[in-house]
């Protein structure tokens, strides 16, 4: 039988299906670029990945204010802490790629982790993207005010001579504190025992409690060096601190190459909208010219270092290398 349908209705018929299809699929597959423009719509968490009043903890907190200003969304603080950031780094790697979960870490969740723990629970370097460098976070050698070493050259001689007999805290097995001691104990040939905790702060407390003899400090010592409460000896960094002009690197005190320094950062999951990172990556940067920002870092004894996602990624990879030889060297494992 013979259609009743003229051209005109049938060509009328299937503009309005071609329509119906076309709508259907851009709702099922919003552009990247269309959704940037509608993000963000929700509130946005930071995960950090240590414990409150850490070095990380506190970069993230210096940022939430400017970042919700520049955002128009509330941007919230959440810590995850434990086995050395992996707890915090695996919630945000396998949370939705939309641009609401992001990771404030040191720089060990991408150059350290996969060097300390055979069996991690994700990649960091597959699960994870760069978003934004925070702070170029320094380590500071610090004693017991009581400890019988008025400098860092006199620190070593002591150690040399007291093999195995101090004690000194990090953050966790494969923290930049940590390696930074395990980086002087294998240049000066010194040994002393490790005693690893969940984050800076708790390491502290038991350096001011009298339970340890030393330890590198990411910054959280700050005000207690400055009363006189711990004994600052040496900087772990290639350079003098500008808090500290008269303090000397270890580097200068004979242990020629040190660099205990690490990038603290943020993160995103993998497949999240590049245009989304690169906004990001611009209000990061923005936010930290701001002057709280610069002086909560400052008051860590750390520097503002703003990156590309790019610059992050390679940065992250050199330290991948300096510090997986130092891991190997000697034998450093996960908790």
């Amino acid at each position: 039988m013979a259609s009743n349908d003229s051209p005109a209705r049938t060509r009328a018929t299937f503009s309005r299906r071609a329509a119906t299809v076309f709508a259907i699929s851009a709702a099922l597959a919003i552009p990247g670029a269309a959704f940037a423009q509608a993000w963000p719509s929700k509130p946005i968490r930071i995960v950090v990945n240590f414990p409150p009043g850490g070095a990380a903890d506190q970069i993230a907190r210096s940022l939430t204010q400017p970042l919700q200003e520049a955002l128009g969304q509330p941007v919230v603080v959440e810590n995850k802490s434990g086995a050395g950031g992996n707890i915090g780094g695996e919630a945000v790697a396998k949370a939705a790629p939309d641009g609401y979960t992001l990771l404030l870490s040191s720089g060990g969740m991408v150059s350290v982790n996969p060097h300390i723990y055979p069996r991690m629970p994700f990649d960091p370097s597959k699960d994870l993207v760069p978003v934004a460098s925070a702070a170029r976070v320094l380590v500071y050698l610090v004693a017991q005010p009581s400890f019988p070493a008025s400098d860092a050259k006199e620190f070593l001689a002591y150690l040399k001579s007291h093999p195995g007999k101090l004690s000194f805290g990090s953050p966790g097995n494969g923290s930049s504190p940590h390696l930074a001691a395990e980086m002087m104990k294998s240049q000066a040939r010194v040994s002393a025992t490790h005693v690893p905790y969940r984050g800076a702060a708790p390491a502290l407390n038991d350096l001011l409690a009298g339970q340890l003899d030393f330890l590198f400090d990411p910054g959280v010592a700050m005000p207690h060096i400055k009363a006189g409460k711990v004994k600052l000896l040496a900087v772990g960094s290639p350079k003098r601190s500008p808090l500290f002009p008269d303090v000397p690197t270890l580097d200068e005190v004979g242990l020629k190459g040190f660099d205990a320094d690490t990038i603290f950062g943020f993160y995103a999951p993998a497949g999240t909208p590049v245009e989304v990172v690169n906004r990001l990556n611009r209000e990061i940067n923005q936010a930290l010219t701001l002057p709280g920002p610069r002086e909560r870092i400052a008051a860590l004894g750390g520097e503002p270092a703003p990156m590309t996602p790019a610059q992050f990624h390679d940065k992250a990879m050199e330290d991948g290398q300096r510090f997986g030889k130092v891991i190997r060297e000697q034998n450093i494992v996960g908790d």
